[in-house]
């Protein structure tokens, strides 16, 4: 074999060779994307997972067993009113007042529960007072309300406001 044959015999198996290698580093490459993408969504879900834990502490801190009320709101169903705002005052004091876009009454109208209130309140005797604003079906402007009075224990106390209609406001206990 001449000189000259030998030298193309081996240039082009080196052309071979680094093709493959080439080809085995785009593999490589490749694989290490999955893995590094599979350690993203492990991460993603970890961080996750620790957001909900410490929402969960949070609200543990924030409104220990024994003194937390919470507060839900429901429309009757089949009850077409137009509720437009809903205040409630617990012992006199302010506790919420929430302005109702569509989405959110079309949701109670439709058999869902909203939490309009979380927060503090002592063993005891206490009253609630509940205002809501809105539009009877005819278009008529209302304006009702209630006022009720619940006691407090020492566990969670879970208080659900009914509206029955434009002016049928009831209180029971969740």
């Amino acid at each position: 074999m001449s000189r000259g044959t030998c030298a193309a015999l081996f240039g082009g198996l080196g052309w071979l060779v680094v093709a493959a290698g080439a080809v085995d580093a785009q593999e490589l490459a490749s694989a290490e994307m999955r893995s590094l993408d599979e350690q993203v969504q492990e991460i993603k879900t970890d961080v996750l997972g620790i957001a909900a834990e410490l929402n969960r502490l949070e609200e543990k801190l924030l409104y220990p067993s024994n003194t937390q009320l919470a507060v839900f709101v429901s429309i009757a169903e089949g009850e077409t009113f137009r509720l437009d705002s809903m205040q409630i005052n617990i012992d006199g004091q302010l506790a919420t007042h929430y302005l109702y876009g569509f989405k959110e009454l079309d949701a109670l109208q439709h058999g869902g529960v909203q939490r309009i209130y979380t927060g503090n309140l002592p063993t005891g005797g206490h009253e609630i007072a509940v205002s809501i604003n809105g539009k009877t079906t005819g278009g008529d402007d209302f304006v009702s309300t209630e006022t009720f009075s619940f006691d407090k224990g020492i566990e969670p106390k879970l208080l659900g406001i009914a509206l029955n209609g434009p002016k049928a406001i009831s209180l029971g206990e969740w």
